[in-house]
């Protein structure tokens, strides 16, 4: 049982001295210089305004000193001054907080909270404004047509998105605060009528469940608490920066969780499927729509499978048919085969890492040196073979071109299980190895969801809705894989 749990929460006492005193030491006033304290003295009575600069409005905080200054220069005799001091607290959202643990809390949210001598319950007022960038169009999910807002690093904000997207009085914002020592702010966002309420009630436990210190890489550590992924390589949650995504699997019931400090949001519960669509799909006809998805489902295919099939080949060239017979390198070269795909592998995984980490004008630079390294001077020198270069960066684009980024990455990982099935028992080796990861997709599940519906189990209007991107007005149904409370789509 953490410190939090055992300690009971301190009340705020009548006595404003005391309350000052245990103040300054639990919030270090005086030595940390982003937390401070404003003393006034309103019809006789001392308040003290707590706040963090940095979280706060610090304009609004001057529009609440004026107000109650002028209350003060007036000069009116009142016998509840509390009153009168919560009627000239210029904000539309103030709130009443008995304990010091609270109200420390609130402010460390960037809250402000006020206490009044001789009373013992603090007002909070809202008065947040956290740094952060502009609303500006995800990298990773571009679009040629459609919004080019995103969400931000400020769970305010975001909420702001989702919710100017889905005017229904139904869509419930619920706030939690995680970790011990970060209290980091997360919201669960879904339709009420709509969402299976067993599904959003066991989403809230396991976040009321996480005991850790706190949660500062955000949503990626919430999401290994709540699906339990263990060394499963496949995504269980589905993230966006996208607010129009996230509002449509809203509507269609699904869980979204807002984690400050975030850009991305996680969808949940989702499906091996869920990861292969994008934006773009919608945006366009859906005739255009469904040309995009298959070749997406094409460039997978060949991410997965393209290189061990060669390799496969070029170690058994009796399996080639006779039209492409010409499939294999022409000099095996000084590398065996199968360690010249891995180092191409690993040398492309070593190029995303350095472009990610490269400042921009120094990109240029880097490309050149990866094209003649392992382009030109590779080859040359006997290390990698042309062809080995060609397959190597079919089954690259065709990662790229996966929507998902973790699911991308889980491919490559599975495709390099494939390629050392294949080359140590050859054809048995990609068989077994294939089956194996198919077996290993069936069984998982997250939050109790079939990772593989509607294919597995199989829904023949899912598996439709996978196939071709259909047109708005026919998809009359939600999805059953979230058992929505309301299948139909209200027009």
């Amino acid at each position: 049982m953490t410190e939090q749990h055992v300690k009971e929460k301190q009340l705020i006492s009548k006595n404003i001295r005391e309350n000052e005193k245990i103040l300054k030491q639990r919030l270090g006033i005086g030595t940390s210089f982003d937390v401070g304290i404003r003393k006034l003295s309103i019809l006789g009575k001392e308040i003290q305004i707590y706040y963090t600069n940095g979280l706060c409005d610090i304009q609004y905080i001057i529009e609440i000193l004026k107000e109650l200054m002028d209350l003060e220069s007036r000069g009116r005799e009142t016998r509840d001054v509390k009153k009168a001091i919560e009627n000239h607290l210029t904000h539309v959202q103030v709130e009443y907080k008995s304990t010091l643990d609270e109200a420390i809390d609130e402010m460390l949210s960037g809250l402000i909270f006020i206490l009044l001598e001789g009373e013992d319950e603090a007002f909070v007022v809202d008065t947040r404004s956290y740094p952060g960038r502009g609303p500006d169009e995800p990298d990773t999910e571009r679009v040629v047509r459609g919004a080019r807002d995103g969400y931000t690093e400020n769970i305010i904000e975001n909420t702001g998105l989702t919710r100017r997207r889905i005017r229904d009085e139904r869509l419930r914002h619920e706030i939690l605060r995680v970790g011990t020592r970060s209290k980091t702010d997360i919201c669960i966002s879904y339709i009420d009528g709509v969402a299976d309420e067993n599904l959003v009630e066991i989403v809230r436990k396991e976040l009321e469940n996480i005991n850790i210190d706190g949660i500062t890489m955000a949503d990626k550590v919430v999401e290994e608490f709540i699906v339990k992924q263990g060394a499963n390589p496949f995504p269980l949650v589905r993230y966006t920066e996208r607010p129009d995504v996230a509002a449509t699997h809203l509507l269609e019931g699904h869980v979204v969780l807002i984690v400050d400090s975030s850009p991305s949001v996680i969808i949940t519960p989702t499906t091996f499927f869920h990861h292969v669509q994008h934006a773009e799909e919608y945006r366009q006809a859906p005739a255009i729509g469904t040309f995009l998805r298959w070749v997406r489902f094409a460039g997978m295919i060949f991410a997965l499978f393209i290189l061990p099939l060669w390799l496969l080949m070029v170690m058994q060239p009796s399996l080639l048919p006779e039209m492409i017979s010409f499939i294999g390198p022409n000099e095996t070269g000084n590398v065996p085969v199968f360690m010249q795909i891995v180092l191409a592998e690993f040398g492309i995984e070593l190029l995303r890492m350095a472009a990610i980490h490269t400042p921009s004008p120094l990109a240029t630079a880097l490309g050149l040196v990866a094209a003649l390294l392992i382009g030109e001077v590779a080859i040359e020198v006997g290390l990698f073979s042309p062809e080995v270069i060609l397959y190597v960066a079919l089954g690259a684009i065709g990662t790229f071109a996966t929507p998902s980024y973790e699911l991308g990455i889980a491919l490559k990982v599975a495709r390099l299980v494939l390629l050392a099935a294949v080359a140590l028992f050859k054809v048995p080796g990609l068989v077994i190895g294939t089956t194996l990861l198919l077996i290993i997709m069936i069984n998982i599940k997250a939050l109790n969801k079939p990772y593989l519906w509607p294919f597995l189990p199989f829904d023949p209007q899912g598996f439709k809705q996978i196939l071709f991107r259909m047109s708005v007005p026919t998809m009359k149904q939600r999805p059953t894989i979230v058992n929505p409370k309301n299948s139909i789509k209200q027009s």
